[in-house]
């Protein structure tokens, strides 16, 4: 058994208290509510809930702030007590009245189940709740008593295996201090006779590099001046190109403008006709249904002006309304 075992039973004993308690509330409510209904005027039916559910409500006071009291190890002294047991009592007499005014014994003891149910499983509850604060306490400690004895074990393998790693690297060291000076004299020596061709050579390559420098500067001066050059020529034919675009574009729109204008100006001369008596050619017909179906028309306007019956307009209403739609998925698209 350990610290999460405790912690399950302690979720199960909630979870198990929250049915019973909400069991219990749901039926003092069904049960309580007609006595109250019962015993008010007609004009105050409504309020006959409201005791039930302030009884009840206590009960869920009393309930969750024991629970909170019991994990914390703390007591709330003699009123918590009387508030439990007084609520409890009273769920018990609204639960049994109806069927004691009635010299009911057996729906007494049914109504009585709920009640004593939830009564007892508050006590019981709570004691519960207070042996596994007080097991999860204990094993918490436990827990913690043998962390700090594995800590302190490694703390101290840590400190010795630190003082040997220490003593091995004063020891080595101290060799490698020796081996050194030895290697520095002979060092030393090399490094004299290496200086003076050092010099002499250092003195060489920098001539050297010095040469390379100025003839890369003067190349990278050259390719800075062609690149300038370059991207000069590239933002003038970007501005020409940016600027024949925005003519062809203003071309395009004028040109669309001018298209919409003109469609306008034909629907409204076909419209401007207006009803006619006598069916006009199927295809001044089609062009009247079109310019009617484009300008948003009814049906029944656009049967008036062609003269043709309601069937064939809304065909043509339904394949311009097609063909628009398929114009739309293609610009989508």
């Amino acid at each position: 058994m350990n610290a999460a075992h405790v912690r399950s039973a302690d979720r199960a004993l909630s979870v198990g208290t929250w049915l019973i308690v909400g069991g219990a509330m749901l039926f003092s409510i069904l049960t309580v509510t007609p006595l109250m209904a019962a015993h008010t005027a007609d004009a105050w039916d409504w309020t006959a809930p409201i005791l039930p559910l302030v009884v009840d409500a206590a009960v869920v006071i009393v309930v969750k702030l024991d629970d909170v009291l019991a994990r914390l190890g703390g007591e709330g002294g003699r009123w918590p007590v009387v508030l439990r047991w007084m609520t409890g009592l009273m769920t018990l007499a609204l639960n049994t009245a109806d069927s004691a005014l009635k010299k009911d014994l057996v729906g007494v003891a049914v109504h009585a189940v709920a009640p004593l149910l939830l009564i007892v499983t508050a006590e019981t509850g709570l004691a519960y709740r207070r042996a596994i604060a007080a097991a999860v306490a204990r094993l918490e400690a436990e827990e913690r008593a043998e962390r700090q004895a594995r800590e302190q074990a490694a703390a101290e393998r840590h400190r010795a295996a630190e003082e040997r790693a220490r003593e091995e690297r004063e020891h080595a060291a101290m060799l490698v201090r020796e081996q050194r000076e030895h290697e520095a004299r002979l060092a030393r020596e090399q490094t004299e006779r290496e200086e003076a061709a050092r010099r002499d050579e250092r003195a060489e390559r920098e001539a050297r590099e010095r040469a390379e420098r100025e003839a890369r500067e003067r190349r990278e001066r050259e390719r800075e001046q062609q690149q300038r050059e370059r991207e000069r020529r590239e933002r003038e034919a970007e501005q020409r190109r940016e600027t024949e675009r925005l003519a062809a574009e203003q071309a395009a729109r004028r040109q669309r403008e001018e298209a919409a204008e003109r469609e306008a100006r034909e629907r409204a001369a076909l419209l401007a006709a207006g009803p006619v008596n006598t069916k006009l050619p199927e295809d001044r017909a089609r062009m009247v249904v079109a310019a009617a179906s484009a300008e948003g028309l009814p049906i029944r306007t656009a049967v008036e002006l062609c003269g043709w019956s309601i069937g064939w307009v809304t065909a043509r209403y339904q394949e311009h309304r097609n063909s628009s739609e398929h114009v739309l998925e293609g610009v989508v698209s």
